[in-house]
């Protein structure tokens, strides 16, 4: 399973906080078309279940605490996204749900294309045929 923890880069200033960033084809290994992020939610819910074919993306969290659960159809992983200068990089053919830890936690998503609804895997036996063709 390729999904990778990585370390955003981060400059501190003391008594003024932490800034933190990623640059695309630099810190990521893709251009960047669309950015989005899931608000509002509350502990215990969960969102997701679905893969994509070609859409490679990069996930954090700036606040709150969220359950990544990823599966390649072989094998499974989750991690804890709840620290701001951490991110996920989830690459194509990837099942994944989200599950809120924490109320209101803001999800992040930077991903390398436009929206396509092409894309999307969103039954669990498709995306198994999917894989294994």
């Amino acid at each position: 399973m390729y999904p990778k923890l990585i370390d955003l880069k981060t400059v501190s200033t003391p008594n003024l906080g932490s800034l933190s960033f990623f640059e695309a084809d630099h810190d990521i290994p893709f251009p960047i078309k669309r950015i989005y992020y899931i608000h509002g939610v509350s502990k215990n819910i969960q969102r997701g279940a679905h893969a994509h074919k070609q859409l490679k993306q990069l996930l954090f969290c700036p606040y709150g605490a969220v359950k990544i659960l990823m599966d390649d159809g072989h094998d499974k992983a989750e991690i804890i996204l709840d620290d701001p200068s951490k991110g996920l990089i989830i690459t194509p053919c990837i099942w994944r749900d989200m599950l809120w830890l924490v109320d209101n936690s803001v999800l992040c998503v930077a991903a390398s294309d436009y929206y396509d609804e092409g894309d999307y895997i969103r039954d669990y036996n498709e995306f198994i045929t999917w894989i294994n063709r």
